[in-house]
């Protein structure tokens, strides 16, 4: 990659992809990691924050700044996904704690310190339930004029996680996703269609457990404890999750996104959280025709990927090879 290093923040409810998306962000040399932030979401807030942290020293990260976030959703309770994540959020693995601590500010002053301050627009990665990003939106609409785009981790044209249709982070705070949604910047939704696909081979899996680096062991282990479990082979693969957010961002030639107009459903039952993503080639419908068309922002909505390339990528830029 030639050029200057894109400026990133990502916020994050780290999460056994989390730190995968965290060890790929800092290793990569085309990314200028600025900031982390933390939300509740896979594990309550001051375990993200102590798993971020501890990713990060593992890392051999340095001083990046990290800020404690929102501790719950706008309306909703929290609704942690530790049955996927492991109690701790970090599969349970028993890493050491961090040394370090967070900054003194909250997540929302830190985004807009570090968006305003930097010198070229900044990328957005949330990997997250989007409470923080919505806070900051509405509460600084000012850090708009030095947004690149936002990537997040969310969503789901297909089927969801969390319910048939809603994807985890986006049915964890449904009203933030949708504030996300009229943030008036390009925006990229990774959703589960490709989320689910990026997929590293067992052999890579196993010499990262077998490795005499601490954070290649560490990823080794936390790639394990993601199999996917569709082979039928003892040896586990892994999927990366949403470090193929921040793959998207080094080498967005590696997606197939279209754009197209997405909203989200606030209303109660069971479709509530899901992503509504309008792949009509023909439009107005009846619905519109008949009063009730509205206006939905477009977005670049990713419908396919390059497993290998996404796979090679991470792995060459967190082995350092």
């Amino acid at each position: 990659m030639t050029g200057q290093p894109i400026p990133v923040i990502i916020d994050c409810d780290t999460g056994v992809d989390d730190a995968l998306a965290l060890l790929f962000a800092v290793r990569h040399p085309g990314i200028d990691l600025r900031a982390v932030t933390c939300v509740a979401g896979n594990t309550d807030v001051d375990g993200v924050v102590r798993n971020t942290l501890t990713v990060l020293e593992q890392a051999g990260a340095g001083d990046i700044p990290v800020a404690r976030g929102a501790e719950r959703p706008l309306i909703e309770p929290v609704r942690t996904a530790q049955h996927v994540h492991g109690r701790d959020g970090m599969g349970d693995l028993g890493l050491p704690a961090p040394t370090r601590v967070a900054v003194d500010v909250d997540a929302v002053t830190l985004l807009r310190r570090e968006i305003l301050a930097s010198p070229r627009p900044v990328t957005l990665i949330p990997t997250a339930p989007l409470t923080n990003i919505a806070l900051l939106l509405r509460t600084h609409p000012e850090v708009v004029r030095n947004i690149e785009r936002i990537v997040f981790m969310g969503g789901a044209v297909a089927t969801g996680n969390a319910t048939p249709v809603a994807e985890f982070n986006v049915w964890h705070d449904p009203e933030a996703a949708a504030v996300l949604l009229t943030a008036g910047v390009p925006i990229t939704m990774y959703g589960l269609d490709v989320f689910e696909r990026v997929i590293v081979p067992a052999a890579d899996v196993q010499r990262l457990r077998a490795s005499s680096e601490p954070s290649l062991r560490m990823a080794g282990e936390l790639l394990a404890h993601r199999d996917p479990a569709t082979s039928g082979d003892p040896t586990p693969t892994g999927g990366l999750g949403d470090a193929g957010a921040v793959c998207a961002v080094v080498d967005p030639g590696g997606l197939a996104t279209e754009l197209l107009p997405v909203e989200v459903s606030l209303a109660p039952g069971p479709t509530r959280g899901q992503t509504v993503v309008d792949r009509r080639r023909r439009r107005p419908g009846e619905s519109e025709i008949h009063g009730g068309e509205r206006e939905v922002t477009l977005v670049d909505v990713a419908l396919g990927v390059d497993v290998e390339r996404y796979v090679k990528l991470w792995l060459t830029a967190v082995e350092g090879v």
